[in-house]
């Protein structure tokens, strides 16, 4: 997670090029700079994502219905033509990583590993091979969350915590699966990369603690799920915590991006494998 490269001294990481300390006044402007950038690349991205999952929580709770006979569907058809359908998605997938550009850009480094303070990019003596092993360690991360929060979904929809999650909802073309593939990805980089990587980067500038950046960041993972009803919340911030404890253990991003496209790639194409074999336990309630 130390990031060898990183200045070491009292002021919380925020130097000049000439790794020469910064004075007091600078220092505090900087800090505010840093305070300010994450509420911009927040709204622009992962944050927003929360006030529209609180706000949708609310008027859930609101209705007539009960919460655990709502629906939320995800990966939706932009269009009754196939082909519009999937100039769509394509976009929604190109111009929704726009938020992780962002972030390469102020974390980019002139010196390599250029994405080192996101986690990514071979370390000094990392070695050839271990995006290899970095992969190996993302899908045992993938098993290790997703069996048990497969099992916490079905338990928070039975008690009537959470409402039903129809993955997608896209009619099937040849591109399905590989657009499924894609949004997965998307979903991926954008969580790991921006609510780990980049938090996890700023959050040490600013001179906060591991455990109060690893709760932290959880805690956002867990509010945009909050449409989901109040298991998806609690389910990610587990996930959130096992996440951040291990880029804090490893310092690398990979592992946690390849486990989260994993779980998202099983719960977008599995969906329909799922109802044609357990459609009691995943289909959408008669409402």
């Amino acid at each position: 997670m130390i990031d060898p490269t990183a200045p070491r001294q009292s002021d919380g990481g925020l130097r000049d090029e000439n790794r020469t300390p910064l004075r007091a006044p600078l220092r505090a402007a900087l800090r505010s700079r840093l305070r300010w950038e994450i509420v911009v690349v927040l709204s622009l991205s992962l944050g927003a994502s929360a006030v529209y999952a609180v706000v949708a929580i609310v008027e859930r709770l609101s209705r007539d219905t009960a919460l655990a006979e709502q629906t939320a569907t995800l990966n939706t058809s932009a269009s009754e033509r196939p082909w519009f359908d999937l100039v769509y998605q394509l976009l929604s997938f190109g111009f929704g990583l726009a938020p992780v550009a962002l972030v390469v850009f102020l974390l980019w480094r002139a010196r390599r590993p250029h994405l080192g303070a996101l986690g990514l990019g071979a370390p000094p003596g990392g070695g050839r091979w271990r995006w290899l092993r970095e992969s190996g360690g993302g899908v045992l991360l993938a098993a290790t969350i997703g069996i048990p929060g497969l099992a916490f979904y079905l338990f928070a929809k039975g008690i009537g915590i959470n409402v039903t999650v129809v993955p997608a909802a896209l009619d099937a073309y040849w591109w399905t699966v590989p657009v499924l593939v894609l949004q997965a990805l998307k979903a991926a980089l954008l969580e790991e990369l921006i609510v780990v990587g980049y938090l996890f980067d700023r959050f040490r500038r600013l001179g906060v603690g591991p455990l109060a950046t690893i709760v932290t960041s959880a805690l956002l993972r867990g509010s945009y799920h909050l449409y989901q009803g109040f298991g998806g919340f609690l389910g990610n911030v587990v996930m959130g915590l096992v996440f951040g404890w291990a880029y804090r253990r490893w310092g690398r991003a990979l592992p946690l991006v390849v486990a989260h496209w994993i779980l998202d790639i099983v719960s977008f194409a599995g969906y329909a494998l799922a109802m044609a074999w357990w459609p009691q336990l995943f289909g959408s309630p008669a409402i």
